[in-house]
């Protein structure tokens, strides 16, 4: 609930309305109220849109503070900073305190048994697969992907990753 609370607070009070923020990530004000009250979850996509909207870095709406780096940050093993965003996956930011990043560096975990509703957003996306066996599917392909196995893709398509055989760990880029 802290990213939806975020992005109210920001809304208020930077006095934009509802309907000006729903429509700069092309949803209805009904839907947004359901992303802002917590009801749905957002898509990252819609995550970027809301943080460019608002002028603001999206770690100001993931994480709460400022990326402070401009030339460089060093995370060490373990540090990263946990997002919560979908049941059964956790997701640890590699990059949140880096300033104007284009690239979004996370470790994906995913529990298995998982069914993970696909989504889509803008960019490109790279996965590496680091433990485990993930199922990546893109459009209406499937790929199995082992430990070292890794996959570059259009995220505009429908996509999602799912653990086969117990729990998997990758390495995902976003750039939006």
């Amino acid at each position: 609930m802290q990213i939806p609370d975020r992005l109210r607070e920001l809304r208020e009070v930077l006095g934009v309305s509802v309907e000006e923020l729903a429509e700069s990530v092309g949803v209805t004000p009904t839907e947004y109220e359901q992303f802002e009250s917590g009801e749905k979850d957002i898509p990252i996509s819609a995550l970027y849109k809301f943080a460019a909207k608002l002028q603001v870095d999206l770690s100001v709406l993931l994480f709460g503070d400022e990326p402070r780096m401009d030339t460089y940050t060093v995370m060490r093993s373990g540090e990263g900073v946990p997002i919560e965003r979908y049941e059964g996956y956790s997701f640890e930011n590699l990059a949140f305190n880096f300033k104007n990043r284009t690239m979004e560096p996370m470790i994906v975990t995913i529990e298995p048994d998982i069914s993970a509703a696909l989504v889509a957003h803008g960019g490109q996306e790279f996965n590496y697969v680091l433990d485990g066996t993930v199922k990546v599917v893109v459009g209406h392909k499937e790929h199995i992907l082992h430990a070292g196995d890794s996959i570059y893709f259009n995220p505009r398509l429908p996509h999602a990753q799912l653990a086969v055989d117990g729990p998997a760990r990758f390495l995902t880029v976003i750039q939006e």
